[in-house]
Protein backbone atom coordinates (compact mmCIF):
# COMPACT_ATOMS: atom_id res chain seq x y z
CA UNK A 1 0.00 0.00 0.00
CA UNK A 2 1.49 3.57 -1.27
CA UNK A 3 2.13 6.05 1.34
CA UNK A 4 -0.64 8.64 1.62
CA UNK A 5 0.20 12.57 0.65
CA UNK A 6 -1.41 15.84 2.07
CA UNK A 7 -3.10 17.29 -0.96
CA UNK A 8 -3.27 20.99 -1.74
CA UNK A 9 -6.49 22.96 -1.06
CA UNK A 10 -8.08 25.70 -2.51
CA UNK A 11 -8.82 27.99 0.25
CA UNK A 12 -11.57 30.64 -0.33
CA UNK A 13 -11.67 33.90 -1.13
CA UNK A 14 -14.33 34.91 1.81
CA UNK A 15 -16.96 33.09 3.83
CA UNK A 16 -20.30 35.07 4.02
CA UNK A 17 -21.32 35.15 7.96
CA UNK A 18 -24.64 33.34 7.22
CA UNK A 19 -22.12 30.38 6.61
CA UNK A 20 -20.34 30.01 10.15
CA UNK A 21 -21.62 27.96 12.50
CA UNK A 22 -23.70 29.69 15.20
CA UNK A 23 -21.74 29.74 18.83
CA UNK A 24 -22.51 29.80 22.43
CA UNK A 25 -20.78 32.21 23.74
CA UNK A 26 -17.91 31.75 26.55
CA UNK A 27 -20.36 31.32 30.13
CA UNK A 28 -17.71 33.00 31.97
CA UNK A 29 -17.81 36.40 29.46
CA UNK A 30 -22.10 35.64 28.90
CA UNK A 31 -22.49 36.21 32.45
CA UNK A 32 -19.79 39.08 33.11
CA UNK A 33 -21.31 40.84 30.03
CA UNK A 34 -24.69 40.48 31.75
CA UNK A 35 -23.35 41.88 34.88
CA UNK A 36 -22.00 45.31 33.94
CA UNK A 37 -24.90 45.37 31.14
CA UNK A 38 -27.22 45.48 34.26
CA UNK A 39 -24.78 48.14 36.15
CA UNK A 40 -24.77 49.95 33.06
CA UNK A 41 -21.05 49.99 32.93
CA UNK A 42 -20.66 51.07 29.00
CA UNK A 43 -23.19 54.27 30.42
CA UNK A 44 -20.52 55.16 33.57
CA UNK A 45 -16.99 54.84 31.64
CA UNK A 46 -18.64 57.02 29.12
CA UNK A 47 -19.10 59.38 31.65
CA UNK A 48 -16.24 59.66 33.46
CA UNK A 49 -14.02 59.14 30.69
CA UNK A 50 -16.16 62.35 28.75
CA UNK A 51 -13.52 65.06 29.06
CA UNK A 52 -10.98 62.89 27.37
CA UNK A 53 -12.76 62.87 24.04
CA UNK A 54 -13.33 65.56 21.46
CA UNK A 55 -16.96 65.84 19.48
CA UNK A 56 -15.64 66.34 16.39
CA UNK A 57 -12.07 66.13 15.95
CA UNK A 58 -9.92 63.50 14.43
CA UNK A 59 -11.04 60.06 13.45
CA UNK A 60 -13.18 58.03 15.42
CA UNK A 61 -11.71 56.47 18.39
CA UNK A 62 -12.71 53.52 20.07
CA UNK A 63 -15.46 53.43 22.90
CA UNK A 64 -14.81 53.56 26.56
CA UNK A 65 -16.82 50.63 27.02
CA UNK A 66 -14.65 48.54 24.40
CA UNK A 67 -11.49 49.70 25.85
CA UNK A 68 -12.04 48.72 29.48
CA UNK A 69 -13.41 45.17 28.35
CA UNK A 70 -10.44 44.70 26.64
CA UNK A 71 -8.41 45.35 29.90
CA UNK A 72 -10.56 43.37 31.80
CA UNK A 73 -10.60 40.74 29.08
CA UNK A 74 -6.67 40.53 29.77
CA UNK A 75 -6.59 40.59 33.17
CA UNK A 76 -8.99 37.72 33.68
CA UNK A 77 -6.71 35.88 30.88
CA UNK A 78 -3.70 36.41 32.20
CA UNK A 79 -2.63 38.80 29.04
CA UNK A 80 -0.06 41.83 29.91
CA UNK A 81 0.78 42.99 27.25
CA UNK A 82 -1.75 45.45 24.80
CA UNK A 83 -0.17 43.25 21.65
CA UNK A 84 -1.60 40.25 23.51
CA UNK A 85 -5.12 41.39 24.58
CA UNK A 86 -5.23 42.81 21.02
CA UNK A 87 -4.46 39.30 19.23
CA UNK A 88 -6.95 37.09 22.07
CA UNK A 89 -9.90 39.72 20.99
CA UNK A 90 -9.67 39.68 17.42
CA UNK A 91 -9.13 35.70 17.41
CA UNK A 92 -11.71 34.83 19.83
CA UNK A 93 -15.77 34.66 19.18
CA UNK A 94 -16.76 34.86 22.56
CA UNK A 95 -14.56 38.01 23.08
CA UNK A 96 -16.08 39.72 20.06
CA UNK A 97 -19.43 39.27 21.59
CA UNK A 98 -17.86 40.32 24.79
CA UNK A 99 -16.92 43.38 23.74
CA UNK A 100 -20.00 43.85 21.27
CA UNK A 101 -18.45 43.60 17.81
CA UNK A 102 -19.56 41.78 15.05
CA UNK A 103 -17.99 40.08 13.18
CA UNK A 104 -17.44 42.31 10.52
CA UNK A 105 -16.16 45.48 12.79
CA UNK A 106 -12.50 45.56 13.46
CA UNK A 107 -10.90 44.60 17.04
CA UNK A 108 -9.10 47.37 18.36
CA UNK A 109 -5.48 46.97 17.59
CA UNK A 110 -2.72 47.39 20.28
CA UNK A 111 -1.63 50.80 18.79
CA UNK A 112 -5.30 51.93 19.46
CA UNK A 113 -5.05 50.39 23.20
CA UNK A 114 -1.49 51.98 24.10
CA UNK A 115 -2.50 55.37 22.97
CA UNK A 116 -5.58 55.00 24.68
CA UNK A 117 -4.39 53.98 27.70
CA UNK A 118 -1.67 56.70 27.86
CA UNK A 119 -4.18 59.45 27.21
CA UNK A 120 -6.34 58.52 29.90
CA UNK A 121 -5.01 59.43 33.21
CA UNK A 122 -4.07 56.69 36.33
CA UNK A 123 -7.29 57.96 38.36
CA UNK A 124 -9.35 57.19 35.54
CA UNK A 125 -8.54 53.78 35.59
CA UNK A 126 -8.44 53.31 39.08
CA UNK A 127 -12.24 54.54 38.96
CA UNK A 128 -12.92 52.29 36.11
CA UNK A 129 -11.54 49.26 38.04
CA UNK A 130 -12.50 50.66 41.86
CA UNK A 131 -16.00 50.26 40.32
CA UNK A 132 -16.17 47.45 38.30
CA UNK A 133 -14.68 45.29 41.06
CA UNK A 134 -17.10 45.35 43.82
CA UNK A 135 -19.88 44.75 41.23
CA UNK A 136 -17.85 41.13 40.48
CA UNK A 137 -17.51 40.44 43.69
CA UNK A 138 -19.22 36.77 44.19
CA UNK A 139 -21.75 36.88 47.51
CA UNK A 140 -22.99 33.54 48.20
CA UNK A 141 -26.57 32.62 48.05
CA UNK A 142 -28.35 30.77 50.77
CA UNK A 143 -30.55 27.65 50.61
Amino acid sequence: MPLGKRKPKQTSLWVGTSHLQAHAAHPFYRRLHEILDRAKFDRYVERICRKYYAPTLGRPSIAPGVYFRCFLAGYFEGIDSERGIAYRVSDSLSLREFLGLSLEEPTPDHSTLSKTRRLLSLGTHRAVFRWVLPRLRWKPTRP
